[in-house]
């Protein structure tokens, strides 16, 4: 078994989901151990402010500067002093063309190394597909955190499946947090705002509902993306608020212009009747929003992103097409008017496996195995 992690990564106060996976992951990783350490990633215009790292968090041992080239190697040598490196991987983390600079750091590595896979493309371009496939093929072992990312990346990539994991992203438990009641029902969407996020579908699936009494009060959680700050300012709040607006839905609908704090979020998650993720993409293989909204034990209401297509058919949510707010307001309709239904969608709300403790376990199962594989006895017994 192991004794030390090394974890590549964003990590907080960097404000990115990116960032809140890893800090999750190792804490419970390391079970507050000590030891462990991270290899933080960073940018410039991330280097102070965000939120509070959880008690029990490894350390940073080492920053690489990613807005400089050639920053690889001081990061290899920092994860080299570690039992088992654990690298997240998502494009636009590493610097280089199409993040290539991971790829000789991965070469770089004297230890057993896991690769964590936020994104898989179905239509990547070339060279993206080029340095994916490299990942993968000087990793020693790959996770994906759902089936459909697993099955994208065996059959439109050149890799070999007997390296690739599947372990699913990790929920916090909201069980401490007793469940609110309110005179309106409340809906919620969160996380990082931006393009894509197709909050603008959801204002209008709220506009739908106007007949209801009373009507619902809805949650837009979360800063605007730093990274879409930078490039676009506020463009797209200041587009939501003038929608939200024309539709006459602006006192129903609340902004929390704010990155949350566990306890935050945990009571915001709680109070909703229903989580809405109204999401523009096709491709998103990962969401820690929907897996946190299940481990609240919260009826989702999801356009059908892959990630929901996989958790929530036959489970804890209803699937709606994309660009589609009148589909999207009859399922938020039967959420709020059936408490029996409410009832059924929450039916993974006490789902083992989903929980951090086990997710970490699979994890250290999995490093403990490249360690035997590794080790003098296990090079001995191969036959030449």
């Amino acid at each position: 078994m192991p004794a030390t992690y090394g974890f590549l990564s964003t990590y907080p106060p960097t404000q990115c989901g990116l960032a809140t996976f890893n800090a999750a992951l190792s804490s419970h990783l390391t079970a507050g151990s000590g030891g462990s350490g991270v290899v933080r990633l960073l940018a410039r215009d991330n280097a102070s402010g965000g939120i509070a790292l959880d008690r029990g968090a490894p350390r940073v041992v080492h920053t690489w500067d990613t807005d400089l080239p050639g920053g690889w190697p001081g990061a290899a040598a920092a994860l080299n002093r570690f039992d088992v490196a654990v690298l997240q991987h998502e494009y636009g983390i590493y610097p280089g063309d199409t993040g290539d600079e991971v790829l000789p750091l991965l070469r770089a590595l004297r230890v057993p190394s896991i690769v964590v896979l936020h994104t898989v493309l179905t239509q990547p371009n070339a060279r993206q597909r080029a340095v994916l496939e490299q990942i993968v093929a000087r990793a020693d072992a790959v996770v994906t955190m759902t089936d459909t990312a697993r099955r994208r990346l065996t059959t439109y990539y050149a890799v070999d499946p007997h390296k690739v994991t599947v372990i699913p992203h990790g929920a916090t438990s909201h069980s401490g947090v007793a469940r609110e009641t309110h005179d309106q029902p409340y809906l919620l969407t969160w996380g990082l705002l931006g393009p894509g996020k197709g909050i603008e579908w959801a204002l209008r699936a709220l506009a739908l509902l106007d007949d209801l009494d009373p009507l619902p009060i809805y949650t837009v959680a979360g800063k605007t993306h730093p990274k879409v700050l930078e490039q676009l300012g506020d463009g797209y709040r200041d587009g939501l608020r003038k929608l939200a607006a024309e539709l006459g839905v602006t006192d129903q609908v609340r902004w929390v212009d704010t990155y949350l704090e566990p306890a935050e979020l945990s009571r915001l998650i709680r109070s909703a009747d229903a989580v809405v993720l109204p999401y523009d993409s096709t491709e998103q293989v990962t969401s820690g929003v929907l897996i946190e909204a299940v481990g609240g034990g919260v009826p989702v209401v999801a356009t059908e992103f892959p990630h929901a297509v996989e958790l929530l058919a036959d489970g804890p949510g209803l699937l709606v097409p994309h660009h589609d707010p009148e589909a999207m307001a009859v399922a938020i309709r039967h959420v709020l008017a059936e408490p029996a239904m409410s009832g059924r969608l929450t039916g993974l709300d006490s789902g083992p496996t989903l929980r951090w403790p086990a997710v970490a376990a699979r994890y250290q199962a999995l490093a403990s195995r490249l360690v035997a594989d590794r080790s003098p006895l296990a090079a001995a017994t191969i036959p030449a």
